[in-house]
């Protein structure tokens, strides 16, 4: 294979030019087993919808379409590439409801000498119904089918978030964390080895993600380059590819310097690829997804008092860092705007975890002064004069 070189004329950093670039060859590779006809809708995805949406999407209708072609009966077509605009006139809003509502929660593939059961819960479910129906609904304002069979297509409830399921730490829990990282108390010898090793990265990335609630992604892909230590900021890549500048407190600011100057390998020591790769592994790459997972599941349960299989993921920092925030006494839409929360509802789970709400707000509102009383007695009187 030949070597992959980034000509990035942009101004964001290789790691997230390369990122897309992936998400974009996984998209053309679903492309080019997909029918003919489709190429419209294809256009029209590469223009609307992020990198990571489109690769979901048409991952998911090339599952349908492969269902189409092997399980329903619906097609004469025997690959996935013969399926014609015409077998997709005649697919009813019936024919989705069942591909969704009774072949998806559990089916089975063959595989060499053992058969796999794969399932699908209602969140899965709602997810193909998104892509199918963003797929028939193009093709119907595309004046390429004659009806708009989406509006027949069942409804999948969703169970609601409840905000006593939100799982995710305690600030106490989140001090003994850190004492954690920076003392190596609790962890096996064997762990204390590595942690001899990673304690300043292991700290700033922990310090991160209790502050700021980032995604895990938007922390793996952090560079050098992404802060500026002068202007107080460093730079995040959201969801969607929108770049985001947050301002950095004095603890961060402290940790990642720490790692960067006392523990970090030397960029001259590292490959090209990897030169401005903030947080590093042993092995002078850059971190993986799973590592960071490890990392904090680790640390996490240390705090917890369980097994490290027990620990919380990043996302539940991600809870933490909200739950944090707003008993501190800050507002669910400062919270919002920090977390980068599409809608606000979302951030109205982790303030339900406010703990003493009501107690708190009436203690914080009397109408009478405290040394001001009124008996029964006196509002009667009040009255008879009346």
């Amino acid at each position: 294979m030949k070597e992959l070189k980034i000509n990035n004329k942009s101004d964001k950093p290789d790691n997230i030019v390369l990122r897309d670039h992936i998400l974009i060859e996984k998209s053309i590779e679903f492309e080019k087993g997909l029918p003919d006809f489709m190429k419209d809708y294809f256009i029209y995805l590469k223009g609307s919808v992020a990198s990571s949406t489109r690769a979901a999407y048409l991952e998911d209708i090339t599952f349908f379409c492969d269902y189409l072609v092997n399980e329903s009966g619906l097609t004469d077509a025997k690959t996935i590439k013969d399926l014609t605009i015409e077998d997709f006139k005649n697919i009813k809003s019936r024919d989705v409801n069942l591909f969704l509502g009774d072949y998806c929660p559990r089916y089975y593939k063959e595989k060499e000498n053992a058969t796999i059961v794969y399932e699908n819960n209602n969140r899965a479910l709602a997810r193909k119904k998104s892509s199918i129906s963003t797929l028939f609904k193009f093709l119907y304002r595309n004046e390429q089918l004659p009806t708009n069979i989406t509006d027949g297509f069942n409804p999948i409830k969703l169970p609601k978030p409840q905000p006593d399921a939100i799982k995710r730490l305690d600030i106490d829990e989140v001090m003994v964390m850190l004492e954690a990282v920076e003392s190596g108390e609790g962890l096996t010898e064997k762990e204390k080895v590595y942690w001899n090793k990673t304690k300043l990265r292991d700290k700033a990335i922990l310090a991160l993600f209790v502050t700021y609630g980032l995604r895990l992604n938007e922390l793996r892909e952090l560079n050098i380059s992404s802060f500026n230590f002068s202007r107080g900021e460093f730079k995040i890549y959201r969801k969607r590819g929108k770049e985001v500048l947050m301002p950095i407190n004095k603890t961060c600011e402290s940790v990642v310097l720490d790692y960067i100057n006392y523990e970090r390998a030397n960029s001259d020591d590292l490959e090209e690829d990897v030169k401005d790769a903030l947080f590093l592994s042993l092995q002078k790459k850059r971190l993986t997804a799973k590592a960071i997972r490890q990392l904090v599941k680790k640390y996490t349960s240390i705090c917890m008092h369980t097994t490290r299989d027990k620990g919380y993921s990043p996302h539940k920092l991600r809870a933490t860092a909200a739950t944090s925030l707003i008993q501190s006494g800050f507002s669910i839409y400062d919270v919002k705007t920090l977390l980068d929360h599409d809608n606000v509802t979302t951030t109205q789970l982790y303030a339900a975890h406010k703990k003493n709400v009501k107690r708190d707000i009436v203690n914080n509102f009397e109408w009478l002064d405290e040394n001001e009383e009124v008996s029964l007695d006196d509002i009667q009187k009040e009255n008879s004069t009346d």
